[in-house]
Order: C-alpha cells, then structure tokens, then sequence
C-alpha cells in the first residue's frame, strides 16, 4: 500500500469520491419521486398489479454497461454525459423501489384505511396523510437495499469514462498497482455505509410513532 501515492492523489480521489456520491444519491432520489406516485397507483390496480410490478422489474435485468452505451443514441447525449450514468442508474432505482412502495402500502392494516375513508379523508389526502406516512418502514428498508446497490453499480459507468471511484479501479488494472484498487474498494465500503446509515437515520426519524424496539 502506497501511502505516499494516496496523498499526492487526494485531490484527484476527492474529485472522484464527490461524483461518486452525486450519482450515488441523485438517481435514487429521483427514483423514489417516480416510484411514491406510481406506487400509489398500482396498488390500487388489483389483478393487475403483480403482472405491471413483474414487467417494470425487468428494467433491473438489463445490463449496466450495456445500457450506458444505449442511452446515449436513444437521448441524444454524448457518450461521457453524466446524464446517461443518472438515467439509467434512476431507471434501476425505480425498478427495486416500485415494488417496495406497493409493499408498503399493501402493509398498512385495512381497518386503518377504512378508519380514514369513515373521518371523510379524500384519496390523494388519506395517501398522503395516512398510507404513505405508514408505508415508511417498508420503504426505507428498501432504501437501504437500493443505495448500497448503487454505490456498487455506479463503479461500472468508469468503463465508459466516467469519472467517480471506479477509476481508480481502472487506473490500478492498467498500472498492475494495488493502491488505488485497494483505496476504491475501501471508499466504496466506506460510502455504502455512511448512506445507509443515513437512510436508516432518516427513516427512524419518520417513524417516530413506532416502538422503540422495532425502530432500530
């Protein structure tokens, strides 16, 4: 390990662990914006929502690489836009978080719903007032399943020249040089924990309501 290498490169890996981050957390953001409002309307499509939840699962199945080269011929970007890396990796966050909004919501008691439609709770109030706050657990466990997958996924997006953590990968395979391999795995860890940690965080301070025990 090459501790003097890691200094003179600190700028150049903070650069890489700042995007790292940025296409780490933004995809899953906007992931989750997409999946409350679509998750709220397929769980009140019945029959239909396991076939509608199976096919969009199947965005998780295409290949990462596969779909940063794609993207940037069906957007219109360039190859080395950092839009493709956050569309795609938003189109992987939405496929893992629909599902889990429509559990969270399939896991609210039915008398709690039928509490809400007697006190006179319109629709989109008794969503966002009643199921959504409820499904919260659900949802942030699924979270914390889809940030750490990240953390992982964005490494990839270095084979098409984008710059985060997964450079340093690259870097270390073209020199044969351990360093910035080990340093990368170790800032991926690193990340992966502090994210979710973050998440898990937030989501205890949302559910406040809930018994100590079950909040850990």
């Amino acid at each position: 390990m090459r501790f003097d290498w890691l200094f003179q490169q600190r700028e150049n890996i903070v650069t890489l662990l700042g995007w790292h981050v940025y296409l780490s957390v933004i995809p899953v953001l906007i992931g989750l914006a997409l999946a409350i409002p679509v998750g709220g309307i397929l769980h009140r499509c019945g029959k239909f929502k396991d076939g509608i939840l199976n096919v969009l699962g199947l965005l998780y199945t295409v290949p990462s690489l596969a779909l940063f080269v794609l993207l940037p011929g069906l957007l219109g970007t360039k190859i080395l836009d950092t839009v493709n890396v956050v569309v795609a990796l938003t189109l992987y966050a939405f496929a893992l978080l629909i599902r889990t909004v429509c559990d969270g919501l399939d896991s609210v008691p039915p008398e709690t719903h039928q509490a809400a439609v007697a006190m006179g709770y319109r629709p989109l109030q008794r969503f966002l007032s009643v199921e959504l706050p409820l499904a919260v657990p659900v949802i942030a466990a699924g979270m914390r399943v889809v940030v750490v997958s990240n953390v992982s996924i964005v490494s990839i997006s270095a084979l098409v020249g984008m710059p985060q953590l997964g450079a340093l990968f690259t870097q270390g395979f073209q020199l044969h040089f351990l360093t910035p391999i080990i340093a990368g795995i170790f800032l991926c860890i690193v990340l992966a924990l502090l994210l979710d940690n973050l998440v898990l965080r937030t989501g205890n301070k949302m559910t406040t309501w809930q018994p100590k025990r079950n909040a850990k």
